[in-house]
């Protein structure tokens, strides 16, 4: 137990360039709090202690602003870099020395039963405000961009960017080009060009009726 203890504040150490002290990581550092209080919290929700756990859990969230549910089952050397709005469910699978920021949300969509979070493997890191859906495996050394939003398994050495979520890079190659924003579809304009479509065609359709008209006109004269 106190083996993990160190490595929890080692990790810090060569993670946070900002870290200072062992004393000043200890008292102030929230994400060291949210995992020590979460290692309490999921060693008593193995021993079917539930509302115990969660009250740890739910008093651990008031105070540090990272929600971990008790069971959730969290490896050795994660990192929780500042940490507040990060939420980790039940089912969720975290591996050894992953780094998760800010805002990650580690979640359900809401439509499965059992597992039904993610599992993360080891060496992964999910960016400040990445949301990570559903039972899906991030694989070995992978990367989620900030804010991308992944509904998918990731392969193991990936980069992934975007909503929703794509592979961009794999094993150290580009997997595909990288979005230009100028193809970007433009739904506004999409409608602006249909408006005007149908404004030509309804010029044409009453220009051919007034020349019917005239000729009309021009017959009944004769």
């Amino acid at each position: 137990m106190f083996k993990k203890l160190k490595e929890d504040i080692e990790v810090i150490f060569e993670q946070d360039p900002a870290a200072r002290s062992y004393m000043e990581v200890i008292l102030t550092y929230s994400g060291l709090h949210a995992i020590w209080s979460h290692r309490l919290a999921h060693a008593l929700y193995k021993r079917r202690f539930f509302f115990l756990a969660r009250l740890i859990s739910q008093i651990s969230r008031f105070f540090t602003g990272i929600e971990i549910h008790p069971g959730a089952r969290i490896g050795r050397r994660l990192f929780i870099d500042h940490g507040m709005g990060v939420v980790i469910g039940e089912t969720c699978e975290i591996g050894d020395n992953v780094t998760i920021y800010q805002g990650v949300t580690l979640g359900g969509t809401g439509k499965e039963k059992g597992k039904r979070h993610p599992t993360v493997k080891d060496n992964a890191l999910i960016a400040t405000g990445a949301k990570v859906l559903g039972s899906i495996t991030i694989g070995e050394n992978s990367k989620v961009g900030g804010g991308s939003v992944v509904l998918k398994d990731v392969p193991p050495n990936s980069t992934v960017v975007g909503v929703p979520g794509r592979v961009v890079m794999q094993d150290g190659v580009k997997v595909k080009k990288d979005l230009n924003h100028s193809d970007l579809p433009d739904p506004i304009a999409d409608r602006f060009k249909t408006l005007e479509d149908e404004i030509v065609s309804l010029h044409r359709e009453l220009a051919e009726l007034k020349e019917e008209r005239s000729k009309v006109n021009a017959n009944s004269n004769l």
